[in-house]
């Protein structure tokens, strides 16, 4: 045992084990539950985590389990399951943690509920943060330079317990007490990193690319502000940072399943693996149908939601670049009245 305090991470997927090497590159010991047994046995056994970042040899101080009661203890936990069981998860916990760090990224569907929502209701005794930003999980594993948004509904107090906790040399938060900004740039990123995989596929080019980024970071901005999210957070690494890197490179789940989308393949056959299925696929209907009921045009996420529900990718974006012509800025449309 070392003399720092503990933490634990629930969810041992790629970017969960990723977050665990990451806090125990200083020596501290972290409990890490999982899932799946054979990943706990491999974890322990091996130092390897062979189902989702085989990459990594992980470190002696990482403990994996499958009994939430461990981390019965532990004051800080990191939570990085997969968006729509989180509320799920956290109501098995024997004891509500002090602090819940939010890692998932989506929206709860039937709810619509934001993870910082489905947290409270599941461990009502925890102060909720969020931690989101670009980050790959192969490169945090490896301990290369990482920065990230670390978003406290407790303000500077919270702040002030979780940043030594989390902060090493090469992984870097920034602060923000916008949690609803800091959840929203990364549930509506992993929808537009689909869109610019579907471009992709379609060998549709890299202006088309950069122009789907800067209409796709309109849409967030737009539905962020509508509930609330500071402008100025999702201008930032949670927002407009994680847009950029997910949707450029095929390490990003999201962006490769747009591309398998645009060069022909069955959404349906694609997300039938429920190991690799991209978040983005199931907060896209979700967001789709959030922004509908608040009347907040977002034309990229519907295209997203109708391509993942079968409709053809090409004739899709087809009707997308036949809408109206108008202006760039909001205000310069609703002048136009177009």
């Amino acid at each position: 045992m070392t003399d720092k305090q503990t933490i634990g991470v629930i969810g041992a997927g790629a970017w969960g084990t990723a977050l665990a090497q990451m806090l125990s590159s200083d020596g501290r010991d972290v409990v890490l539950w999982a899932y799946e047994s054979e990943v706990v046995q491999a974890i322990n056994a091996e130092r390897r985590n062979p189902l989702y970042l085989p990459s990594a040899t992980l470190a002696p101080t990482i403990r994996a389990t499958g009994e939430l009661a461990d981390l019965a203890d532990i004051d800080t936990v990191l939570v990085v399951t997969p968006a729509q069981v989180l509320g799920r998860v956290l109501s098995g916990l024997a004891r509500p943690p002090r602090d819940l760090v939010l890692c998932s990224k989506g929206i709860e569907a039937g709810t619509g509920h934001l993870m910082n929502h489905a947290a409270r209701e599941a461990s009502p005794g925890s102060a909720i943060a969020v931690l989101s930003g670009p980050t790959f999980a192969h490169e945090v594993a490896s301990g290369l330079p990482t920065a990230v948004t670390l978003a406290c509904e407790g303000g500077r107090e919270q702040w002030e317990r979780l940043a030594p906790a989390i902060a090493r040399p090469a992984f870097r938060p920034y602060y923000s007490d916008d949690v609803t900004g800091a959840e929203i740039g990364g549930a509506v990123k992993n929808v537009l990193a689909i869109a610019c995989g579907v471009v992709d596929g379609l060998a549709l080019g890299q202006n088309a690319r950069a122009a789907l980024i800067a209409r796709g970071y309109a849409e967030m901005l737009r539905f962020g502000e509508a509930l609330g999210a500071q402008g100025e957070t999702l201008a930032g690494l949670c927002g407009l940072g994680d847009l950029v890197l997910t949707c450029s490179s095929t390490s990003s789940r999201n962006f490769s399943l747009g591309k398998a989308l645009g060069e022909g393949a069955s959404a349906a056959d694609l997300m039938a693996d429920r190991r690799t299925v991209a978040e983005g696929a199931h907060t896209a209907p979700v967001l789709a149908d959030l922004a509908a009921k608040r009347g907040i045009a977002m034309p990229i996420v519907a295209a997203v939601d109708a391509i993942l529900k079968g409709a053809e990718a090409r004739r899709v974006v087809a009707e997308l670049l036949a809408r109206p012509l108008r202006a760039e800025l909001e205000s310069d449309a609703k002048d136009l009245q177009v």
